[in-house]
């Protein structure tokens, strides 16, 4: 039982570093002042990044990689940003402000 359990939060810290990698490329791709620069396939990657996101913030898989951060069940220097009240969120706002786009708001 105890294997199971280690297999499971392996697959938890696998899952929370896949959105945290998101989340930070996220923020880069959006980080400074709108450019006009920008590409019809980078904007595409940004909003399927985003669409990742959206889906994971509030789902059931990111309550309980959330519960198993506050359980003290994660590595310590495991980066967890994704698992923020504000993390996700705040990237969620940015890209609706600066496309238009309105996503999906959880309380």
């Amino acid at each position: 039982m105890k294997e199971k359990n280690a297999q499971h939060i392996a697959g938890q810290i696998g899952r929370i570093s896949f959105y945290e990698d998101l989340l930070t490329q996220a923020e880069q791709a959006l980080a400074g002042e709108p450019s006009s620069e920008s590409t019809a396939p980078e904007e595409a990657d940004l909003a399927e990044k985003i669409r990742k996101l959206d889906s994971y913030y509030g789902s059931p898989e990111w309550k309980e990689d959330l519960e198993a951060d506050e359980a003290g069940l994660l590595p310590a220097d495991l980066k967890r940003g994704v698992l923020s009240e504000d993390g996700i969120y705040n990237v969620l706002n940015l890209y609706s402000e600066r496309f238009g786009i309105l996503v999906e708001e959880y309380s």
